[in-house]
């Protein structure tokens, strides 16, 4: 009789991403996406090291990973990618599904339909779009902050709020955008998808604007090529996966460069939502496709 195999336990984001190093000057748009480059296939390469357990390895991907200015250079070209002169602030898309809860609010007095609740992801920025709507009071959190408004805190380790005190200690929204397509392990990938919800409280609608109506919810962003060019995931797997996670899709956006998602929670346990699991599996062959995937276990 075949043994059986040990479910993997999720690892912590950190043992994911290399230390940071100082800050160094501005980068000019092409070395931006460069270092972007560099620094996400010296990622995939320093996980699988760690993966096999090669210690040489590691330890020679971690030097490669210092020399190139670790992970402050990394946080550095990704904030001057979000600058508003190069049109990187994803969270105007959100802004953008959301203008009638703008309008909303503007007509009335915020506190009497209260602001909602987000929390953001891997926040490199305190002055996004989504900040200065006035309909969000933010949490930002980051495995390694650079900004005092920014917690430094592992999303897979953050406290998960009691049942009780969910629908006061939740979010409305919560936003991972161009975070998972970083994490260098699948299964982590579907592991940190499945916690969100945990964070996410019930609904909290005050009228029966479709804006309002999208909460409770899930802002994801992707780099396209992760959903249009992949071996192992496609949209059609993808929703698949959120809807196995109790989602549904509400809005898309497909950029040149980004897939934008907003997917309101739905809940798990209803006749409607199918637990299933999603293995590495190749779904579009292609010499040219790239080996981003999801992998999703319960």
């Amino acid at each position: 009789m075949a043994a059986k195999k040990k479910r993997r336990k999720p690892l912590l984001l950190s043992h994911t991403r290399p230390p940071s190093t100082d800050k160094t000057p501005s980068l000019s748009s092409q070395a931006t996406r460069a270092l972007i480059r560099k620094h996400h296939t010296l990622k995939k390469q320093l996980h699988t090291a760690a993966s096999n357990g090669d210690i040489i390895s590691t330890e020679k991907v971690q030097a490669q990973l210092q020399a190139s200015g670790g992970l402050q250079k990394y946080q550095e070209a990704s904030i001057r990618g979000q600058s508003s002169e190069r049109g990187g602030d994803s969270s105007k898309v959100l802004m953008e599904w959301l203008s009638e809860l703008i309008l909303e609010h503007k007509r009335h007095d915020t506190t009497e339909l209260g602001r909602l609740r987000m929390l953001e992801v891997g926040a490199l920025k305190v002055d996004n779009a989504c900040s200065r709507s006035g309909i969000f009071d933010v949490t930002r959190i980051d495995l390694h902050s650079q900004h005092p408004n920014i917690q430094t805190q592992d999303f897979m380790q953050m406290p998960v709020p009691s049942p009780k005190m969910l629908d006061e200690d939740g979010f409305d929204v919560v936003s991972l955008s161009l975070v998972v397509n970083f994490v260098g392990d699948a299964f982590l990938r579907g592991e940190m998808l499945k916690r969100v919800s945990s964070f996410l409280r019930s609904s909290r609608e005050t009228s029966k604007d479709e804006a309002r109506s999208s909460f409770p919810a899930l802002f994801l962003v992707l780099p396209a090529p992760c959903v249009t060019n992949s071996r192992y995931l496609d949209e059609d797997r993808l929703e698949g996966i959120m809807i196995s996670l109790g989602y549904v899709k509400t809005r898309r956006k497909l950029g040149k460069k980004l897939v934008y998602y907003l997917w309101r929670y739905e809940g798990i346990g209803t006749k409607e939502v199918q637990i299933v699991s999603f293995k590495k599996q190749e779904i579009r062959p292609g010499a040219s496709r790239n080996n981003f995937s999801i992998v999703l276990q319960w």
